[in-house]
């Protein structure tokens, strides 16, 4: 292959890139946005390696073939509700590559360079490395979070913005011994010791930021993922992997962006805060606001959804786990055939990674045209007969308006207690990822339905049906 097929080939990838980012902004081309990227990432696997010397086709293959395979199998096997864990340790992948990638391009033979590429050269391995160490163990230490393997709570060290400041600026003086070496033997050992340092730093970020911030963690995380992967591709003068990753760390960012807004904290809040505790934590003692809770079975709750004219539904990480999307699309379609208008609400944050709950519903084939946003629906409550809470806790939390002592003060969220009447589905009065009690719970016009939500949909739907 000729250098300007080659060109051509890299060109007409990064294109399809963009118009995978572009399809995948909405729900009705995310599909088309999908297989955009997948034809995108085939063309230039095809031309990178008709780049390359005929001598490392072997050694290529013998990476490719079985990470392909591994891939295929994981991804094939991986549930809706360990998608977040699976993006967090394929995060880490990128992260470590883009480490290996800078000691290999700066120990390795490569062609003699002027002084300002060399220069230019020295500060691009460097910081692609700590980009990439920061990247790799903050993604494991993120998957761990989110697998459970390690505990949701933040860890918070005495003085440990101290200990963070410190660590940046042995950092930066590891970086200027490392760009003044006089030869690669003497230079790689500050780049290996920065490797470490870095890496340290990105465990110890990560293990500070608590359950709560998780959404924001994977899309912040994705986009050092992206930058890491530029980095990568300036140390290989690989245009296509520059753009690549620069698009990645580009949306990774907007879309970090959208979650703080959407729960009303700020970037260096999140980095800095260590909000949030373990999901499911039970309510402080005594905490509990004022009001009874009442409580109604699946027969009752069939009722009063067949005699409403209005429903709007709020899922939340619950129906995720119990895995009931596909029996409530069943009663989702015996509402509508019986004329009742159904909607439902997606909050940013719903679940533990962007689009999770979109996602989720679209799996069930659920249309899309009776899925809204938040800030499309949250208007639409007090003209609403029932607002159906399936899961969600936090995302609902009226504290967050009423409270300004809570810790979810200012976050919004949907206004579900403003429809006449409430139904929310939970397994227990635990409290959410925040940590926090719900006085929606306490409310008149709330009913809580207490049990696994797969169980108790399945118990709705042949309520409705007999």
């Amino acid at each position: 292959m000729t250098q300007s097929l080659i060109t051509i080939s890299y060109i007409a990838a990064s294109a399809l890139f963009i118009l995978s980012l572009g399809g995948l902004s909405r729900q009705e081309t995310a599909r088309r946005g999908n297989w955009y990227g997948i034809v995108g990432m085939v063309i230039a696997l095809v031309a990178t390696a008709a780049a390359m010397n005929t001598g490392g086709l072997p050694l290529l293959l013998a990476a490719l073939v079985p990470g392909l395979i591994i891939g295929a199998f994981v991804a094939s096997r991986v549930q809706m509700t360990s998608m977040p864990e699976l993006v967090a340790i394929l995060h880490s992948f990128v992260g470590l590559a883009a480490v290996l990638v800078g000691f290999a391009t700066y120990l390795g033979p490569h062609a003699q360079m002027t002084a300002a590429e060399k220069n230019i050269h020295t500060a691009e391995v460097f910081i692609g490395v700590c980009i990439g160490s920061i990247t790799f163990t903050g993604s494991v230490i993120a998957f761990l979070k989110l697998r459970g393997s390690i505990s949701g709570k933040p860890l918070i060290l005495p003085a440990r913005h101290l200990i963070n400041i410190i660590m940046l600026l042995i950092t930066i003086g590891l970086g200027v011994a490392f760009f003044m070496a006089p030869n690669e033997q003497t230079g790689q050992w500050p780049l290996l010791i920065a490797t470490i340092l870095t890496g340290i730093l990105g465990i110890h970020f990560i293990m500070a930021i608590g359950g709560a911030d998780m959404p924001v963690v994977v899309s912040m995380l994705n986009s050092y993922s992206g930058w890491a992967a530029a980095a990568a591709g300036f140390m290989l003068s690989n245009d296509l992997l520059i753009i690549t990753g620069a698009l990645v760390g580009s949306s990774g960012a907007i879309l970090s962006y959208i979650m703080c807004r959407g729960m009303n904290r700020s970037f260096v809040s999140v980095m800095l805060g260590g909000f949030g505790t373990e999901g499911g934590a039970p309510a402080a003692a005594g905490a509990a606001p004022a009001g009874e809770v009442r409580s109604v079975d699946a027969e009752t709750t069939a009722s009063m959804l067949q005699q409403a004219k209005k429903i709007i539904i709020v899922p939340g990480y619950g129906l995720a786990v119990a895995q009931a999307q596909h029996s409530l699309a069943e009663v989702v379609k015996i509402l509508k055939e019986g004329g009742t208008e159904v909607k439902f609400a997606i909050h940013p944050v719903a679940g533990r990674l962007p689009g999770h709950m979109n996602v989720l519903l679209a799996e069930a084939n659920i249309p899309y045209d009776i899925v809204f946003e938040m800030d499309e629906i949250n208007d639409e409550f007090p003209g609403t007969d029932v607002s159906w809470v399936i899961g969600a806790n936090d995302i609902v939390n009226p504290s967050a308006l009423d409270d300004p002592a809570s810790p979810i003060a200012g976050m919004p969220v949907l206004h579900v207690w403003e429809a006449r009447d409430t139904i929310v589905m939970k397994r227990s009065m635990a409290s959410g990822y925040a940590g926090v009690d719900n006085p929606l719970f306490y409310k008149e016009n709330t009913l809580m339905l207490f049990g696994d939500a797969k169980k108790v949909v399945d118990e709705i739907l042949t309520a409705m049906r007999d």
